[in-house]
């Protein structure tokens, strides 16, 4: 099959999703597919390049032209409707790949739904978040979960987040192009049961099914030399969290857990500041940012645990699978998709969301119980076989297949009604 992934970022711009991204498109072409790319265009990136049989193509919309509209340079989102010149960029692609399926992730579906009528590609977004009802993505409000969606709720939240006029686009343009994508997509592949639930996707006779992030088949295999970064970590044995560094991956909740402990190991964040992140650390808390994901793979190599409180809807947390790759027991919170890829006292340990108290007692119960540290990195490792190219991209293809054929058949059913 020939397939177009469509994705706002791409690497060398990293995130649990521009990794999802990639590492499909690896797998994909490993079973002989041709798979290409289109993707933002940042200042100083090429128009084209090949990452390994992937053809990458970045293409340039109107509103990413306008600096100031963004907090990152390199992160110039695509807006929750057709731009008209992202639209005009994604139909050259298109001419020039013809694909079979057209795989979006989030607000780049808007660019293809113009085009869908005119084009034989099947059509499939994968959901990596909220963003069906929510145009912050999160289903975050004033720092807490979001009760559900209401419109002069969620116009006030998008214009606190976005600005006033910002925010009011935002919120009625994802209001108006959600209903589209609704219709127009061929199948939405949530990543995580309460990202399906939440966006309104379940139920019988669903056009979305469950399919989680990933991770390559090769996740365990690390470099055999030690990043220089590793002469930073401390002596010994750490426990570690990696994510951004902020009040919705629960870091400050994590801190004030960290301070109850009895004869802690010291703790390591490794993640990107945040305007929310910590300020004032504890004594044995070392933070590290802007580090290379095979540096952040070998620091979880080293540490005892990791710990994942989140407090917002996480959605399917690629770091949780990476831990896990590397045979790590995991803490996580039972909110969004952790309880999809973690079961409690199997292969880690689940706590309530914003309870400095309970993640306290789970930290100091895999401190003090090596037994217990084992047994569930044992199943870390059993679960993760599940999560890994092999199991989850079979998956996928079959949903392409299946798409591509029953299309084929539409499209002669047309035919012959048209004779």
């Amino acid at each position: 099959m020939r397939i177009l992934l469509l994705s706002q970022f791409y690497p060398p711009i990293i995130g649990g999703e521009e990794r999802h991204v990639r590492n499909l498109g690896a797998a994909l072409t490993q079973r002989g597919h041709h798979v290409s790319v289109a993707t933002l265009w940042y200042p100083g990136a090429s128009d084209s390049e090949m990452d390994g049989d992937v053809q990458v193509v970045r293409i340039r919309g109107t509103l990413q032209r306008v600096s100031t509209l963004f907090s990152e340079s390199e992160r110039r989102h695509a807006p929750p409707f057709p731009d008209p010149e992202l639209v005009a960029g994604l139909a050259r692609v298109l001419r020039q790949e013809r694909p079979d399926i057209v795989h979006a992730h989030n607000w780049m579906v808007h660019a293809y739904l113009p085009l869908k009528p005119f084009f034989p590609a099947r059509l499939v977004q994968t959901l990596h978040d909220y963003s069906l009802i929510c145009a912050k993505k999160q289903l975050m409000r004033d720092d807490g979960p979001c009760s559900g969606p209401g419109v002069s709720k969620c116009l006030s939240c998008a214009k606190q987040h976005y600005g006033a006029v910002k925010g009011g686009v935002t919120y009625l343009a994802n209001q108006a192009s959600s209903v589209v994508a609704r219709r127009m997509v061929d199948k939405f592949l949530a990543v995580s049961h309460a990202v399906a639930d939440l966006n309104g996707l379940g139920g019988a006779g669903s056009k979305c099914d469950v399919v989680p992030n990933f991770v390559s088949d090769d996740v365990g295999v690390l470099a055999p030399e030690p990043d220089p970064r590793m002469r930073q970590l401390p002596a010994g044995s750490y426990l570690l969290f990696v994510g951004d560094l902020n009040r919705q991956k629960g870091v400050s909740v994590l801190l004030e857990a960290y301070c109850r402990l009895r004869r802690a190991p010291p703790l390591v964040l490794i993640g990107r500041a945040s305007p929310d992140g910590p300020r004032d650390l504890p004594a044995k808390v070392h933070v590290f940012s802007a580090w290379p994901h095979a540096a952040v793979m070998q620091a979880w190599q080293r540490c005892q645990f990791g710990i994942a409180p989140s407090v917002g809807q996480e959605a399917c947390s690629t770091v949780v699978i990476e831990g896990m790759a590397l045979g790590k027991p995991m803490i996580v919170t039972a909110v969004g998709g952790m309880p999809d890829l973690v079961e409690h006292e199997q292969n880690g340990l689940i706590v309530p969301p914003d309870d400095a108290g309970a993640l306290a007692a789970a930290m100091q119960r895999l401190i003090d119980d090596d037994a217990l540290r084992q047994r569930l990195a044992t199943g870390s490792l059993e679960r993760v076989e599940t999560l890994k190219a092999r199991s989850v991209v079979d998956r996928i293809e079959v949903i392409y297949r299946n798409l591509v054929i029953n299309g084929q058949r539409a499209l002669q059913s047309d035919e012959r009604f048209a004779q």
